[in-house]
């Protein structure tokens, strides 16, 4: 785990929201409660945004464009080096060995995630995509992967960060989406989820963190309840 990062880099809200109005405004409710956006497919083809990755780049904010690239080889690459123009943080790739070999080689300053298992799936939903091994199995080998790729990190579920700790170490940064504070352990999309502190202490870098604080009555307050269980784990 990577101990130097503070508490509050270590919570990425994501900005899923269907346009950049709705987004700025988020921000600016945010204030210094969040200071690292994830902007995904939803947000990215919904206008200007990367006037919108530049804006927040100049407000000190680090970005995480989680566009998950999936495309020949040489397409990644372009496409990776686009973002790194945009001096993004993060980038994610969805590919096999040379595509996520074409991104760490294009990447420039940002470092790459390749994405493992996505946490909306469980166990059925792998077997019908024709994966016949367990959700653990293919994670594990995914980082593998990734890490001889040269790639910085993974997207995984927290419930498998501790198996990647214990396989890899601290060689690869874990950032974990489908967390959900206790309050918010209501039925959604996504399958395989903890509570930040259960991340944390899984072994988890960093947590992706959207609707428990977007569709809270206060964001920035439902921000920083996450920022104090991720020190307070850390502690």
């Amino acid at each position: 785990m990577t101990t130097t990062v503070d508490a509050r880099e270590r919570l990425i809200f994501a900005l899923d929201v269907p346009t950049i109005e709705e987004a700025e405004a988020l921000v600016g409710r945010l204030g210094d409660a969040v200071v690292f956006y994830k902007i995904g497919l939803e947000l990215f083809t919904a206008g200007d945004a990367a006037g919108f990755v530049r804006l927040l780049k100049q407000a000190g904010k680090k970005v995480f464009v989680d566009l998950k690239l999936f495309d020949v080889p040489a397409t990644v690459g372009r496409a990776v080096a686009r973002l790194a123009e945009l001096e993004v943080d993060f980038l994610s790739v969805h590919g096999n060995q040379a595509m996520m070999e074409a991104a760490a080689a294009a990447r420039g300053s940002s470092r790459v995630l390749a994405v493992t298992a996505l946490t909306s799936l469980d166990e059925g939903d792998m077997r019908d995509l024709g994966f016949p091994c367990e959700i653990l199995e293919l994670v594990a080998s995914r980082a593998r992967r990734a890490m001889e790729a040269g790639l910085d990190g993974v997207i995984a579920s927290a419930r498998e960060a501790a198996m990647l700790r214990a396989e890899l170490g601290s060689r690869l940064m874990v950032v974990t989406p489908g967390i959900r504070p206790v309050a918010n352990r209501e039925e959604d999309d996504q399958k395989r989820v903890m509570t930040p502190a259960e991340a944390i202490r899984a072994g988890a870098d960093h947590l992706v963190v959207g609707r428990p604080i977007r569709d809270a009555a206060d964001p920035s307050a439902a921000a920083e309840a996450i920022v104090a269980e991720i020190a307070a784990a850390l502690s």
